[in-house]
């Protein structure tokens, strides 16, 4: 029979450094949670022919809504199209690059392997 305070082989050292690492997951656990609200209440734009066409996407890239100005409509079928896909990468670009960078901030700081 071993000793009391004998745990699993795990010393007083090896157990702080599981519990700040559990308080570190649990960190950014909140944090992930308020970045995902925050993503989707975001507003970001993408446009296309100098503001013809506005495609407007959530932080995680959820769209919300396509402005078309009435220049745009006189352009013809096509072109509109063209102009509507041209805005909606835009948005989609701007929108990944920006949950990107929110992520990186989230994380920087923590020993985390692969991130």
């Amino acid at each position: 029979m071993t000793g009391k305070g004998q745990g699993f082989g795990f010393g007083l050292g090896k157990m702080k450094e599981l519990a700040d690492a559990f308080k570190k997951a649990q960190q950014v656990q909140e944090g992930a949670k308020r970045l995902q609200e925050e993503l989707e209440q975001m507003e970001i734009q993408g446009e296309s022919g100098g503001g013809l066409v506005k495609v407007i996407v959530s932080g995680n890239q959820e769209p919300k809504r396509v402005e078309i100005s009435p220049d745009a409509l006189g352009q013809g079928a096509e072109l509109l199209s063209d102009l509507v896909t041209v805005a909606m990468k835009d948005a989609y670009n701007k929108s990944t690059a920006t949950m990107r960078e929110r992520m990186e901030d989230l994380t920087s700081g923590l020993e985390l392997p692969g991130f």
